[in-house]
C-alpha cells in the first residue's frame, strides 16, 4: 500500500481531480500554497495499491502540464534606486512524493 501526495497548480486541480475520480481512485484535495510564488496549489492525497502507482503518476501527469509565466521582479541600482521588470518563470508541472503505508484503514 502506498499514499501520494501530488501538489499541482489550481489551473490543473479540476482536471487532475477528474480523471483520478473518473479512473476509481480515492482522492482528498486540500488547498495549499506555493512557496517560490505564492500562487494557489491544490495538494491530493491518494492512497492505492502498490501496483497502481505508476497509473496514478500517468493520471496526473497527462493532466498537469508545465507552463510559463511572466512576474514582475525587481533589481537594486544603488542607494534607494529599484527598477522594476518581468522575469520569465516555469509554473505547472507536478511535485509528487509516494510513501510506504504500513497500515490502511477504511471506516
Amino acid at each position: 500500500m502506498k499514499l501520494i501526495f501530488a501538489i499541482v497548480s489550481n489551473d490543473d486541480s479540476a482536471k487532475v481531480s477528474s480523471a483520478l475520480t473518473k479512473a476509481k481512485f480515492s482522492v482528498t484535495k486540500l488547498a495549499t500554497t506555493g512557496g517560490f510564488l505564492l500562487s494557489g496549489n491544490t495538494t491530493f492525497i491518494i492512497g492505492t495499491d502498490d501496483e497502481k502507482v505508476q497509473e496514478v503518476i500517468e493520471i496526473i501527469g497527462k493532466h498537469s502540464k508545465k507552463r510559463t509565466q511572466m512576474i514582475p521582479s525587481s533589481a537594486s541600482y544603488g542607494v534607494g534606486m529599484y527598477a522594476s521588470y518581468p522575469v520569465e518563470v516555469t509554473v505547472g508541472g507536478a511535485t509528487i512524493f509516494v510513501i510506504n503505508v504500513e497500515q490502511f484503514e477504511k471506516l
